[in-house]
Order: C-alpha cells, then sequence, then structure tokens
C-alpha cells in the first residue's frame, strides 16, 4: 500500500481569480503545473504587507507575481519569501522573484548551502515509487542556486518573519533543511514536501489530483527514517488544516485519520519497496 485515500469533501477552500484558492482568509495557494506556492496576508495587504511560502517552477516568475499582484495589489511587494526547502520546483523562480522584489529569503540554516550556490542536492532514485516523474527524475536541476544577496537563516526563536502567530518546524528527511509552518489559533499547517496529497511519482496522479494522503515525494527523499520521524512529529500536532507542496489543500477529521494512518504506518506505506529492510 503506497496511498490512502480521502473523501473529496475533506478538500479545503474555493478557487478565485487568477487561480488562486482561498483557504482562509489570509491564506491561499497556486498551483503551478505540478507544485503549490502559498500566500500568507489578506487580500489587498499592500506593499510589504504579505508573505510569499516557495517560489515555484523555473519560468514561473510571471505567473507568480502576475498572482500576488492580483491578491494584494499591483505594486505590492512581500515582506518576505519563506522557503520550506530549495528543490528546482520550490525555487526555480526565486531568484527572480527575489532580485524584482528585493525581498529577503528566509530559509533553515541547513538548506542555506542549496540557496548560496555553495552545494548541490544528491541524486534523485529513479527507482522509488515507479512512474514516468520518478523515471525523468535524473533530468530534474539540483541545483544549487545563488540568492545570496538576499538569503538569511530563519529566527532561532521559531518565529516566521512576516507571519506573526506563526511557528517554524525542523522537518528534516525530504532534504536537510526542510521546515513546516504551525500556527496554533487556527492549527492551520503550511508542510512543503514533508506528507503530500497527490501520488507526486504518477504524472497522471499529479495531472487529476485525485486526494491522497502520501509520504513525501519518493524519488527526492533520500532520508526516510528522518522523513518518518518528522510526519509523525506533524501529526501529533492534530492540524485542522494543512497545504502541501503538491495535491490540494486538506482539513478536518477525514484528513487526520489519514495523515495518522501515514504516521502508524509510515515505513510501509511511504518507503519505496527497495529500501525497506
Amino acid at each position: 500500500m503506497s496511498q490512502i485515500p480521502m473523501d473529496e469533501a475533506a478538500e479545503a477552500g474555493t478557487v478565485g481569480d487568477e487561480g488562486i484558492w482561498e483557504i482562509a482568509p489570509d491564506l491561499a495557494y497556486k498551483r503551478l503545473a505540478m507544485v503549490n506556492v502559498v500566500f500568507y496576508g489578506p487580500p489587498h495587504a499592500g506593499d510589504r504587507g504579505w508573505v510569499l511560502i516557495d517560489a515555484g517552477l523555473p519560468g514561473t516568475a510571471g505567473i507568480i507575481a502576475k498572482a500576488a499582484a492580483g491578491r494584494f495589489g499591483a505594486d505590492a511587494r512581500p515582506a518576505a519569501i519563506v522557503m520550506t526547502h530549495g528543490h528546482f520546483d520550490h525555487a526555480g523562480a526565486l531568484k527572480e522573484l527575489a532580485d524584482r522584489w528585493d525581498a529577503p529569503v528566509h530559509a533553515h540554516p541547513l538548506e542555506l548551502p542549496f540557496l548560496n550556490g555553495g552545494q548541490s542536492y544528491p541524486p534523485p532514485d529513479p527507482k522509488a515509487g515507479g512512474g514516468v516523474m520518478s523515471v525523468l527524475s535524473p533530468l530534474y536541476p539540483r541545483g544549487p542556486i545563488d540568492v545570496s544577496d538576499h538569503l538569511r537563516p530563519l529566527p532561532d526563536d521559531g518565529s516566521v518573519p512576516g507571519m506573526q502567530g506563526w511557528h517554524w518546524i525542523h522537518t528534516p528527511g525530504h532534504a536537510p533543511g526542510h521546515v513546516s509552518l504551525w500556527r496554533e489559533a487556527d492549527r492551520a499547517m503550511i508542510v512543503g514536501d514533508a506528507f503530500i496529497t497527490t501520488r507526486q511519482e504518477s504524472a497522471y496522479a499529479v495531472a487529476v489530483q485525485k486526494p491522497e494522503m502520501h509520504g513525501p515525494p519518493r524519488y527526492y527523499t533520500p532520508d526516510w527514517t528522518s522523513a518518518a520521524a518528522s510526519v509523525r512529529r506533524l501529526e501529533a500536532l492534530r492540524p485542522e488544516l494543512v497545504i502541501t507542496g503538491h495535491g490540494r489543500a486538506m482539513q478536518g477529521e477525514a484528513m487526520r485519520e489519514a495523515l495518522g494512518e501515514l504516521a502508524r504506518d509510515f515505513e510501509r506505506i511511504a518507503v519505496p519497496g527497495h529500501l525497506r529492510g
């Protein structure tokens, strides 16, 4: 078993202008082909009144900027860009956007080498999980990219710049410095690729977006022991709403039940068969 189906009733949000899914009054996301970017801040927040979480695929800077302008204002720049991690599908437009907006980029200290030009990610595992996305994974860019002029470590106290009431949680496994974001007030969670709600290894599943609970994308996850611990740490918080890096935002008890099953049986459900002990 590698998937946990979820009822579509657990899907969160409504879609509006520019294909932006409104999840909460100050929380929205936009799907860019195979990955999501998240917008934090109320509509019409204005210049420096909002935050972008992750920066999409290469070539999507214009799409992200247009969506942000429509939501926050024509000349509205973000207070910060916060990175869950630096894989190519989350950081593809990062340099262009950071330069365009003159915005600080915040990431976990362990992720900084992949964002300051110092280090490339390890090669992917094309045997992990089957599906064309896995087969093609050796062709995906591994970096590094260099946004040194804008790059800052996330604060040691766990706060998130520009996002009052949110805290970052170190959730390694998929990447050494992977983080998730948590707001206790409404139990909202932005998890990047710590876990996802589509089978990312399959191009068909990515296109259809049938809601399923999965571990992190298999072809790009080098540390499965840490990945399991990260999922269990997040599940223990009992979130009400989750926005993942891939797949649809989900909410409520059906989501929590699926996440609980993933946490309890992570090694069987998420870890590729050829890597299981």
